[in-house]
Parts: structure tokens; sequence; C-alpha cells
């Protein structure tokens, strides 16, 4: 099976799952091979916990053994998408619209493939990023390669030191 039928699979077999259980699947990595390795990030309004990573955990083991779509043995992490969490989906970058944002496409616009900027919102599969020079530019969703929010150093910094 291609690399990209199995995620697209993995996603359709646990994505409502996590959801069934309140959660939401952020986003889903899976490195392949015979020592793989199946990354889930999830969240809920209110945070995430270990407790809640451990229930997921052992759902969606559950699930896999009883499937067994991956031919290989892996291992299986279930955790929070952290403070500069990816953004996978247009809901994501509606919900986090005014914040700073880095991206990456996987064709050049404008001469170039790497963003950032404050989120200004999205239009119909287009996402619109404020540069630091004060240009909105333009983004097809498909062109997307990787997005994650993006927190300055020092209130990052203030974050950790609270954990």
């Amino acid at each position: 099976m291609k690399r990209q039928d199995l995620r697209e699979k993995l996603i359709e077999l646990i994505e409502p799952l996590v959801e069934s259980k309140g959660f939401e699947l952020v986003k889903l990595d899976y490195t392949f091979g015979k020592q793989g390795k199946l990354n889930l990030y999830i969240d809920r309004e209110g945070g995430i916990t270990i407790d809640h990573c451990e229930l997921i955990s052992n759902a969606v083991s559950d699930l896999l053994d009883y499937h067994d779509p991956i031919e290989y043995a892996y291992t299986l992490e279930v955790s929070s998408p952290g403070i500069e969490r990816p953004l996978t989906k247009k809901k994501h970058f509606e919900r986090f619209q005014g914040e700073k944002i880095k991206l990456t496409t996987t064709e050049n616009i404008g001469g170039r493939k790497n963003f950032s900027g404050v989120l200004a919102g999205t239009k119909d599969n287009w996402v619109k990023i404020e540069l630091e020079d004060g240009n909105l530019v333009e983004i097809p969703l498909s062109l997307i390669a990787r997005a994650n929010l993006c927190y300055p150093k020092q209130e990052k910094d203030d974050l950790l030191k609270d954990k």
C-alpha cells in the first residue's frame, strides 16, 4: 500500500474514534518501515492531559489491533499539539485568525516557499497572511506543506516556565 493511501486509511479509522471520545485529531504522522512510528496529536476545549493521551492511546491501539492496517511493528505515541500547534485543516486557520504563524508551501509563491506573519483569515480555500513587512499574501490550502502557530520566544519561554 502506498504511503499516502495508508495515511488516509489510518485517518479514516482513527478520526471517528477520537471524535467519539470528545477529542479532535489535529494531526497524524506515520514513519514507515519495520521500526515505524505512529504519532497522533489530539486536542479538545480546555487542553490535553496525560490521562487523555492514555485514554486515546488505549482506544486506538485496540482499534488498530482489530483492523491491523499496518504491516510492520510500530510504536504508537499520542500527545497534545503543543504551543506551536500544527494547522492542518481549514477550520484551524479559521480558529486561529489573528495569531502569528509559520507556513511552508509545496511550490514557490512570489519566489518563496517560507512565510511568517499574522494569520489574516481564510476565503474559500485560501489562507491570508499579513507578512512582517505589512504585505498581504494569499496562499491556496492545497499548496500548504506545513503550518504552525508561532509564539514569540519570550512568550514561549514564559509558558514553559509555568509548567
